[in-house]
């Protein structure tokens, strides 16, 4: 009799510390899944937090009295492209400036690359911003030669919006065939033609930027359109040019100074092989 009791109590004694022991199991369960809910909360926070670029911008433009180029109407239209895409971005932009920064910071997740064709301008910039991702590049045309360039180009089949490439492309001269690697790796969301400099005769000119721009565009293999922003479109070169190979039909968006056109892949646009509009 004693030794049925016996058994009964160590059974008992089993189930309760068994019981015992999965309660703290269980325990030690949540408290690892919810601490590690706690981190990934905290890392998502820390990510969509703001980043040291962003700091950077508002400390630069709070303490300076330098403001960007482009008004706020025209910043506003990139602004909103880069809200809309939901995601981080690829932006090109030709030419470092006083809006640099707020470009980069903009994109704070995505890649932002600066072109610029003046050395000691691109060292003026970088300077004061060593974390922007720029590049000097050198450009072969010259403002006094854009008429001439246009009426040329159709002539040249490697110019010939089917075939024209850009990397290596030395004989079409509206092709911007030696930029740095990464230009070309890279399919860009996004491309800002605020450079080179075209107010004199001497000037590269931003003939070549626009061509190359329109060939990129085209060239895209993933999906969506590419965003291609060219400023100064009151002065005669960027406007001649911008109807020629970015198209009044991809034109979305005008103000001020700046025109916003969303350019298809090359599959989506007509069987006129010699012409780009």
């Amino acid at each position: 009799m004693k030794s049925r009791w016996l058994v009964w109590l160590l059974a008992i004694l089993g189930v309760i510390g068994a019981t015992l022991f999965i309660a703290s199991m269980i325990q030690t369960w949540e408290n690892n899944f919810l601490c590690s809910i706690s981190r990934t909360m905290q890392q998502q926070q820390f990510t969509h937090g703001p980043t040291s670029m962003q700091l950077k911008a508002i400390l630069h433009y709070a303490t300076s009295q330098v403001v960007p180029q482009q008004s706020l109407s025209e910043i506003t239209i990139t602004f909103d492209v880069l809200q809309a895409l939901h995601r981080p971005a690829n932006f090109l932009v030709f030419g470092l400036g006083r809006d640099s920064l707020m470009w980069a910071s903009l994109n704070p997740h995505g890649t932002t690359l600066f072109l610029e064709e003046d050395p000691k301008w691109f060292g003026i910039v970088t300077k004061d911003a060593p974390n922007l991702l720029a590049h000097t590049v050198r450009y072969r045309t010259q403002l006094r030669d854009a008429d001439s360039l246009l009426s040329s180009y159709s002539s040249e089949p490697a110019c010939f919006p089917a075939t024209a490439t850009l990397r290596g492309n030395e004989r079409c001269k509206v092709a911007l065939h030696n930029l740095p690697d990464e230009v070309y790796a890279k399919e860009w969301d996004l491309i800002m033609i605020d450079a080179p400099k075209g107010y004199f005769a001497e000037a590269p000119g931003r003939m070549a930027a626009i061509f190359s721009a329109a060939v990129m565009a085209r060239d895209r293999k993933g999906s969506g359109v590419t965003h291609v922003f060219l400023h100064d479109v009151d002065r005669k070169v960027e406007k001649v040019y911008a109807e020629e190979f970015l198209c009044r039909k991809h034109l979305v968006k005008s103000v001020g100074r700046l025109w916003h056109f969303q350019i298809p892949p090359m599959g989506n646009h007509t069987s006129d092989y010699t012409r780009f509009c």
